[in-house]
């Protein structure tokens, strides 16, 4: 790995205020952010990225390559958790196991608006219609991890029949708050690039200039979750923080692969690779607390949330940058 890609991620701000949410809780400060504070900024990121996507998704239009692109992002979503419930099925029971899988089949979205931060700090284009692969990749784990339960034998939540139990599953998988509010801001983002330019323009401040210091800030907030998570590392034990480590690397190995078979450029290369090894921390877990209660949180919350995701932060991303650079050729 080149050592200028690991000193433009950890020296970038989003990365180094992470860092020092991490620091605040080991050193025992008592810093702490008030509490609709994150879920604020994180709507604003979601709201924003999804917003730019579909500006940029309208210039680069419905091509075979974007189609086959988010094709392939949704089968990454859906194949991940199933040979990631056959690695973990050895040491654990259906219900965590298939919990844990559905996690790692879905996104962070935080990781690959990181990753697009870092991309932007190498100078390196990338399109925008990979914003269109992020929002169709939490609702394919979400489904298959719930399948995933019955098959092995497992019962989903009680409730007052199937119906109702897949129902509220297909509105959480397809309607929580994250893919929702990135698909309709994606869409948004067509309809004012096509239809009202002036729009556009007012809109940049918000969507542009502050983007930046409001990652920084979320990741403030991140850093001191995912370091009050340690604790719960504790009982997932080395079997699953290898898991937490191992499983998004092979995963990024994948994502590669396909992004050679593809032909995507160097740029979109990447933000594949930050998808396929990510996890979702939010989306997901919700959705497993309601219809998987028999699955411990905090198992699958603070693998995804206490190791992927600092991991990815901190070395996946130069990491996968080093790979493509690798394999991929400079356009």
């Amino acid at each position: 790995m080149e050592t200028s890609l690991v000193l433009q991620n950890l020296l970038s701000p989003p990365v180094l205020f992470f860092a020092l949410g991490v620091i605040a809780v080991l050193v025992g400060s008592d810093l702490e952010i008030p509490a609709p504070l994150p879920k604020l900024f994180s709507l604003y990121l979601l709201l924003a990225i999804g917003f730019k996507g579909g500006v940029e998704l309208l210039q680069s239009g419905l091509g075979p390559q974007v189609i086959s692109t988010i094709a392939a992002a949704m089968l990454m979503s859906a194949l991940v958790p199933l040979y990631s419930f056959l690695v973990l099925k050895r040491q654990l029971d259906t219900y965590n196991a298939a919990a844990i899988a559905a996690t790692y089949g879905s996104i962070s979205a935080v990781t690959f608006i990181t990753a697009e931060s870092f991309l932007g700090l190498t100078g390196m284009p990338h399109d925008g219609f990979m914003v269109a692969a992020l929002a169709l990749m939490e609702s394919p784990a979400i489904i298959v991890g719930l399948l995933l339960v019955k098959l092995a034998g497992g019962k989903p939540s009680p409730g007052e029949g199937e119906g109702m139990r897949w129902g509220a599953l297909l509105h959480e998988a397809f309607l929580n708050s994250s893919v929702f509010l990135l698909v309709g801001s994606l869409v948004i983002g067509v309809l004012v690039a096509g239809y009202s330019p002036s729009g556009l323009e007012k809109m940049e401040p918000f969507t542009g200039k502050l983007f930046y210091g409001a990652l920084s800030f979320f990741l403030l907030d991140m850093g001191i979750v995912a370091a009050q998570r340690v604790a719960d590392l504790k009982r997932a034990g080395a079997f699953l923080i290898g898991f937490a480590v191992l499983m998004p690397l092979f995963n990024a190995g994948v994502g590669l692969a396909v992004s050679w078979l593809l032909g995507l450029p160097q740029g979109d290369a990447l933000l594949f690779i930050v998808l396929s090894a990510s996890a979702s921390y939010i989306a997901v877990p919700a959705a497993m607390r309601m219809t998987v209660p028999q699955a411990s949180p905090s198992l699958y919350i603070s693998t995804a949330l206490g190791v992927t995701f600092p991991f990815n932060i901190i070395v996946g991303i130069p990491l996968y940058m080093a790979m493509v650079r690798l394999v991929i050729p400079a356009v």
